[in-house]
Formats: structure tokens, sequence, C-alpha cells
């Protein structure tokens, strides 16, 4: 097997440079070629880094058509920054499982997944995006091939790739900054994903960088079901993206005056897939919500706000127009009245966790940590303080009192 020479050629401080690899006989190990393939990915590193390749901003990536497919004009690599809206474990279990391909039973089991949302903060800039990786691609319909597949050893290495950043070994949270460096991305249920093109090649690889440490979650954009969904409760869709779904995809929102219909979902050890329920506002429009990995205590039973990031399952690649559903990350009950003043939160643990003193820092790294001395009340089988946010940011600890 003989591959093609490869000729790269682009300007560099004002100098035309051409670069010619001659790639030769293919390697004779697998091993050989994969190291082939992560030399390749690093050189293209080499030349983001040095200015080969551009800044991407959400508004542009996200752009779509009249039928809602992606309208991006593609062009790789690009780097895109943005506001972890999740910490990595929220959305989808990457525990490795690597399964061979056959035609039986593993055909389309995916093993491991890996998937986050980041929103921007660019001034002009609006909208987010998701970054998606699977470990089992060669289990996919149109590769049937488990070369394109991780191995749990290979899998394990790239969640650590993943979830940490590379120059200070910070582990990635929610209301970090980032930055994301892309070679690929598909356009999948509505958004253009930054994704491994469905393959486990080196070259396809995506970072994450991280820029700014804690740097703060956006406040949620609050909004009814009347702003997603018409009187008849179909999906409100414009393509400019200024209203409808569109404006607030892969954003952090608060949706108001929900009431679960369904309840079914609302459970966190479901697969992606079973972690949905329905709501209604009353005024016959529905909704889907989506239950994270964590626990959201028991469904609610009266009326409540949901907050989370906006996203869309449109279960298409040809089409976006429907499919826009919340993923919940907090629920706050309007029941209970003080729960819905903005500035204040609400920390719960459970009642056997009673002999605990709850404790906040306003910095991370700090050791000095301060007793919150607001008694807890019982909510829903669950120990519930509440803490005015006098500081803009809190982070609480639960210490053992006996």
């Amino acid at each position: 097997m003989l591959l093609h020479d490869t000729t790269i050629a682009f300007t560099l401080r004002g100098m035309n440079v051409t670069l010619k690899l001659n790639s030769g006989q293919a390697p004779a190990s697998r091993r050989a070629w994969r190291t082939l393939q992560t030399l390749n990915a690093a050189f293209v590193g080499l030349l983001l880094a040095a200015g080969i390749g551009h800044a991407e901003t959400h508004t542009n990536l996200q752009a779509v058509d009249a039928v809602g497919k992606s309208a991006w004009s593609v062009s790789f690599p690009f780097a895109i920054t943005g506001v972890l809206l999740c910490n990595p474990d929220e959305m989808l279990d990457s525990t490795p499982n690597f399964l061979p391909y056959n035609e039986g039973e593993n055909a389309g089991k995916l093993g491991g997944e890996w998937q986050i949302a980041f929103q921007a903060v660019e001034q002009g800039d609006r909208g987010g995006t998701f970054c998606y990786m699977a470990q089992n691609y060669g289990n996919q319909s149109g590769i049937r091939n488990s070369d394109f597949s991780y191995t749990n050893e290979a899998w394990t290495a790239e969640i650590l790739r993943l979830n940490f950043d590379p120059a200070t070994m910070h582990q990635f949270r929610a209301g970090d900054l980032i930055e994301v460096t892309a070679r690929k991305s598909l356009f999948y249920g509505g958004k253009r994903n930054i994704n491994e093109a469905h393959g486990n090649d080196a070259t396809n690889n995506f970072e994450l960088r991280l820029v700014t440490a804690n740097y703060g979650l956006p406040a949620p954009e609050v909004i009814t079901l009347a702003d997603v969904k018409s009187a008849d409760s179909n999906y409100i869709f414009d393509q400019t993206r200024a209203t409808g779904g569109e404006h607030y995809q892969g954003m952090r929102v608060r949706i108001n005056s929900l009431t679960l219909t369904t309840t079914n979902g609302w459970n966190p050890t479901n697969t992606w897939g079973n972690r949905l329920c329905t709501t209604t506002d009353g005024t016959g429009r529905t909704f889907s919500l989506r239950h994270p990995r964590y626990s959201l205590g028991n469904a609610p039973a009266g009326t409540f706000d949901a907050i989370g990031i906006f996203n869309q399952e449109s279960g298409s690649g040809s089409q976006g127009t429907n499919g826009y559903e919340l993923f919940v990350q907090q629920v706050i009950p309007q029941d209970t009245p003080e729960l819905s003043i903005a500035a204040k939160a609400a920390i719960s643990w459970p009642v056997s966790g009673a002999a605990f003193a709850l404790e906040y820092v306003a910095d991370v790294n700090s050791t000095n940590w301060t007793v919150l001395s607001n008694a807890p009340v019982t909510i829903e089988g669950r120990n519930t303080v509440l803490d005015d946010l006098t500081n803009p940011q809190r982070f609480y600890r639960l210490r053992k009192t006996n």
C-alpha cells in the first residue's frame, strides 16, 4: 500500500512556505501508523498555533438555512471560545466499554460517550456549541469496522486528554472559560457539533485549552414556553435566529412556570435517550426536559422553573426545525417562594447527612472555610439551606461534625 505525498502551502508572516511530506511505504504495524497520525495531528496543531487557521464565532458556526440545516462555510482548523456550561460527566457516561463490531448485538452500541456545551462570551457573539465523541465509532451502520473504534486503554487516554487542561492539569468544570481547537465537525440534530467526524484518526482530534478558571456561569436568560412554541404547541423556528428555539440554542436559560406531565425519565441512571420528561405551561404548550446524570431530587409535583442548557435534537442530519429541549441542571419549585428569589442559592443534601456543617469559601483555592450558619429546612426529603448570594461566587462543602 502506497500513501500519496502531501504538499502543504501557506503564508507565514509574509513568507510563502511550501512543505512536502513524503509518506512512502505504509508502516508495517498499526502502532507505527498511529504514530504517524499523531505526528500529523501535532503538525496541524503547530500550524494553528502559528496562525494557520482562524478564530470562529458561535454565531457563524451555528448558522442555518431555511430548513434548519447548517449554513456554515466549512473551514478548518478553527479556534472558538466560550464558557463551559456543564461538567464533562453531566450529560453522557464516558466509562470505557469497547465492543467489537459484529452484525448482531453490538451494532449501534457506542460504548463510552463524552459531551460538553460551551456558550459565547465575546461581544457580538451569541449562542453555544456542543462537543461530542464516542468510543465505538466502528459499530455505526455507516462504518461497520472496529478499526474506527477506541480500545478501552486508548479511550481512557482520550478522556483524560479532554478533561484536563494540558498546560496546568486543571480539571475542566462548569464555569471555566475555554478555547476549543476544532479540525472536524458534523451537522446533526439541528446543530453543528465539534467532533472527530466519527473516526479515531488522531488528525481529527479537537482540544480544549483553559483560558480562565472559574470564569463564572452566565446568568440564565429567562423565558417561557411561549418564546419557543406557538399557541398550538408547534416549535418556533426562525432561520435568522432572532427568535424561537434557534435564538437560545446552546445557551443557559431558565424556563418559568412548568409542570411535569410525564416522569418516567426523571432518573439520573437512565441512558441519554431515556432521560426525557414532558412538561406543560398550562396553556396547551408542551416541552421536553432531559434529566442530567446526577440527582435533581424527586420529580416536582407542582409548578416549577427549570434552569439548564437549551438543546436541540431533531433526530435528522438534513433538517433542524424541531426537537428543541432543555437539558436540566437545576429545578426551582414555585410553591417554595424563598427558592424562587434569584438572589438566593439553595444547597441541599440527604437528611441522613444531618451531622454535617455546611461551609463556604469565595475562592476555590482558599483554605479558610466559613460555617454557613443558616439553619437547614427539609424540602422533599432533603436538608436544604438558603444562602444570600452577597458574593457573586461561592464554593461549598459539607464537613462531618461528629
